[in-house]
């Protein structure tokens, strides 16, 4: 097992700097780090593979709750079988560390004497600060027992924590279940400023013998307007709740209800309103309209009467820079048939001097991917022909000249010069004189026929030029 888990990665972090850092326990084979498909930003974790096992081991024991960019490597070796990891075996939860003190490398050499330990890890924030609790996986089982044994209630640096096995969300979540049904402490809120302990012991005393009654107070000592009522059995407290629970008081009404843990009440709000939340773009889809092309006179009003005559006009923008037009806004009607109807009717418009480009308009996201898929068919399209032209330009390519077609009297070649350098081309007008006139024929003239003709001469400017260096004609020159 040669290679490296390494996590907890800052964003600004690159393979380079994993590289560079891990190549100081031995040479290493590749650096992978994960990112994601569509932004390509990093997911914060990469993998490190070495050569040779000792390599690695070395680099366990180097990095191991390092800090890099500000923030701890949480490093494990890379386990291509996850079933004791997913098992939860040896897997401890501890909680109420000191947030300023407690580190990565704090919490992995107090409990590596307890066992060897697979993972370690304080849960940090955004920000790189402690949370105050973390996990601690150990290879075996009877490791951490121990631990939970020796530890469980110990002070770490003044502060008592608390250790138990780790339960998975949805064990988690049945434990809360459980005891939801099975509740003896009650919240109750919209109190009078004046109620007190006794008034509240006096509502609730009826349904049963109460453990412990507060009205919460503030810094003048009076009601804040909410308290607790905790009951010994669970059948009293429910009775509570289904009998006091809106019941007016003093013109008030009053909720009473199982009282609820900060971190469970924010879980049922998320829930409760995250699903509620409508999508801030969703009301635009369909009515909101891109216009480009606009004419530099164009400014909101101009916009909006334009596209007025469609139906209920939103809004209506031209984007400026500096005070002058961009040349594209959006409009934004009140439904999606005026948007469509707009669009087929303004697309192509000319408006002033200009022809309008009008559609439905796009997030970024979806005219990336749309920009996207036509690079595909694009590219599967020129892949399909065979030898595809990706650049429209092509150099001539030199034709055959007819000796049929025309043919030239000897005045009408320029001389050939001297000097034996020779060259440059120069293009010699060629015109067509009618029919051959008939000559006898001779060897020297059948021999000249027999050779090719060519259009250019070359003269002893082109030995200066690019071509003829060596004193040598070009490849496939009569001369």
């Amino acid at each position: 097992m040669n290679s490296l888990y390494v996590g907890d990665l800052h964003q600004n972090v690159t393979e380079a700097d994993l590289n560079e850092m891990f190549s100081e326990a031995g040479p290493i084979f590749s650096v992978r780090l994960c990112r994601d498909r569509d932004t390509h930003r990093s997911l914060g974790y990469a993998y490190v593979n070495f050569y040779q096992q000792d390599d690695a081991d070395r680099a366990l024991l180097m990095f191991s709750n390092d800090m890099l960019e500000g923030r701890y490597l949480r490093i494990m070796r890379s386990d291509p079988d996850c079933t004791l990891r997913k098992s939860g075996v040896g897997n401890i939860f501890i909680k109420n560390l000191d947030k300023k003190s407690i580190t990565n490398k704090n919490l992995y050499e107090t409990f590596s004497a307890f066992g060897d330990i697979y993972s370690s890890k304080v849960v940090c924030d955004e920000n790189g600060h402690s949370k105050g609790y973390g996990y601690i996986q150990y290879k075996t089982q009877e490791a951490a027992d121990r631990a939970i044994e020796k530890l469980n209630g110990m002070l770490m640096d003044n502060e008592k924590v608390f250790l138990e096995h780790f339960k998975s969300r949805k064990e988690r979540e049945e434990v809360l279940g459980a005891k939801a049904r099975e509740f003896t402490n009650v919240f109750v809120k919209n109190l009078g400023r004046d109620t007190n302990d006794e008034k509240l012991i006096e509502l609730f005393g009826k349904y049963g013998p109460t453990v412990s009654v507060k009205v919460m107070k503030d810094d003048n000592g009076k009601s804040s307007g909410f308290g607790f009522v905790c009951f010994e059995r669970h059948e009293d407290a429910q009775r509570a709740v289904n009998e006091m629970n809106r019941k007016e008081l003093n013109g008030r009404l009053i909720y009473v209800g199982r009282a609820q843990k900060k971190a469970e009440r924010q879980t049922l709000l998320k829930l409760k309103f995250g699903q509620k939340k409508p999508d801030p773009k969703a009301k635009y889809r369909g009515v909101n309209l891109f216009v480009k092309n606009l004419d530099d006179a164009f400014d909101d009003h101009r916009l909006r009467k334009e596209f007025s005559a469609f139906g209920t006009i939103i809004s209506a923008k031209v984007m400026t820079e500096s005070g002058r037009s961009k040349g594209f806004g959006f409009v934004s009607l009140s439904s999606p048939e005026e948007a469509t109807k707009a669009v087929t009717e303004m697309n192509g418009r000319i408006v002033g001097t200009k022809p309008l480009y009008v559609a439905l308009a796009q997030s970024k996201e979806q005219r990336q991917q749309y920009l996207a898929d036509r690079y595909k068919q694009r590219m599967v399209s020129v892949m399909a022909v065979p030898n595809p032209i990706i650049n429209s330009y092509q150099p001539p390519v030199p034709q055959a000249q007819s000796h049929a077609a025309a043919y030239y009297f000897s005045n009408q070649l320029a001389p050939l010069s001297s000097s034996p350098g020779m060259m440059t081309v120069e293009r010699i007008a060629t015109q067509a004189l009618g029919q051959r006139p008939h000559h006898p024929a001779s060897a020297d003239a059948a021999t000249a026929m027999s050779k090719p003709q060519y259009k250019y001469m070359w003269n002893s400017t082109f030995a200066a030029g690019e071509g003829l260096r060596n004193n040598s004609a070009p490849h496939g020159s009569p001369y």
